[in-house]
């Protein structure tokens, strides 16, 4: 059976994998970005195990994991800072992009692209929630019920028949801060509640980014998480000559420490892909 054959079937998300994969196909792909430029190169170096894995992390997301060009620093997005927390026998293609919900992602034809290079053996990072979750703009709001479905046949089953491996990932912590109770709240509860509800039902791997970006933004209080979200003082940055106060994306200090946590979950997971997260990452 063709990689296509794989992909499709009769359901009208199947549908829009495949005949987006084409549109894209026929306009390029560069509008979809390469693997990150810091992204290490497969090695046949072992590293702390007798049986290096080699292969490609693909990363599906949004702002908050994506890649940004020099024009934009210090902002930064997890998934651009996720190779230095692995071996150089793995290879990290983030193909997050700003703007984009489960539904979206996939209607664009951006998960039919990473679905015609996946390879056995590779790995499907998967975190939305953030996009999702805007009512207001019909081109983004996907319901929970609906990205539980998406999560489900489109990321899991679609990529586990072409022989890669899911993992979800629950929507990163804005930063919602709670007087009352001197915790940051919940970003997205139904969101992270249905992520989890289908890794469960799937039995798929779950790294709860949720639940670690809030412990790691309790830990260091609601002053210090300036330093780790986007808030810059004006005068201080070229690319934001007026400063900003942006509540959920990340200077580069807070995407390294979001890919930390990422890369300390993984190490916890019993994958083959667990064993080349390096030390630093799990200290």
């Amino acid at each position: 059976m063709s990689r296509q054959a794989v992909v499709g079937d009769t359901s009208r998300r199947q549908f829009l994998l495949t005949a987006a994969a084409g549109a894209l196909a026929a306009g390029g792909t560069a509008v979809l970005g390469v693997p990150d430029a810091a992204s290490a190169a497969p090695s046949s170096a072992v590293s702390g195990s007798t049986a290096p894995v080699t292969g490609t992390v693909y990363i599906a997301s949004d702002s908050t994991a994506q890649t940004y060009s020099s024009g934009y620093h210090p902002q930064a997005g997890w998934g651009q800072k996720l190779s230095s927390y692995f071996t150089s026998n793995v290879t990290v293609a983030n193909r997050a992009i700003g703007g984009r919900s489960s539904r979206s992602f996939i209607e664009q034809g951006r998960l039919a692209a990473i679905h015609e290079v996946i390879k056995p053996g590779d790995y499907l990072f998967v975190q939305f929630g953030h996009n999702d979750a805007t009512i207001g703009n019909a081109e983004r709001y996907t319901p929970p019920a609906h990205y539980k479905e998406y999560l489900r046949n489109d990321y899991i089953r679609a990529t586990r028949r072409l022989g890669a491996t899911p993992v979800v990932v629950t929507p990163v912590s804005r930063r919602s801060y709670n007087q009352s109770t001197g915790k940051f709240n919940v970003s997205f509860p139904e969101y992270v509640a249905a992520a989890k509800a289908v890794a469960q039902e799937e039995h798929v791997a779950l790294v709860d980014l949720s639940a670690a970006s809030r412990a790691h933004l309790d830990a260091i209080g609601v002053e210090a998480s300036k330093g780790t979200f986007l808030w810059l003082d004006a005068g201080r940055y070229p690319n934001f000559p007026d400063g900003v106060q942006d509540n959920t994306h990340f200077q580069e200090r807070g995407a390294v420490e979001m890919a930390r946590l990422v890369s300390r979950a993984v190490a916890g997971l019993g994958l083959p892909l667990s064993g080349e997260v390096i030390p630093q990452a799990v200290a």
